[in-house]
């Protein structure tokens, strides 16, 4: 069974895009530690971030890199913090997360309940920027 991220590919499941190219998709997290919060993921899939093949996994980091920038000049922010986990769904993925403090990159504190609208501008904020 395709995982939900794939699901996310194949437009299954809307989403909140960021960028995509061939290779890589960048959406918004709907359970965000902050705004702006945006998950970074190859299309095709693999579970575990660290079997990505090399080649995948230079090019997702420089896809990642791209994206950071965009939050960066979109979302007031210090730095673009990034957090590689793979418990949630088992599809590699980068977080990527506006942080005004270290604390802000905890996942075990209590995520934010946003809307599908605010999420939209976010979304939308982000690639104008």
């Amino acid at each position: 069974m395709a995982t939900l991220f794939t699901q996310i590919v194949e437009g299954k499941i809307p989403c909140h895009k960021i960028a995509e190219n061939d290779e890589f998709l960048a959406f918004l997290d709907i359970s965000p530690l902050a705004t702006g919060h945006t998950l970074v993921i190859p299309k095709k899939e693999v579970d575990y971030f660290f079997d990505l093949d090399d080649d995948l996994l230079s090019k997702i980091n420089l896809f990642a890199k791209e994206v950071a920038t965009q939050i960066k000049a979109a979302i007031p922010c210090k730095r673009i913090g990034v957090a590689i986990i793979g418990l949630e769904v088992p599809h590699a993925h980068v977080h990527l997360v506006p942080l005004q403090q270290v604390s802000d990159i905890n996942f075990e504190r209590s995520k934010m309940v946003v809307s599908q609208e605010e999420l939209a501008l976010t979304a939308e904020k982000i690639r104008t920027a």
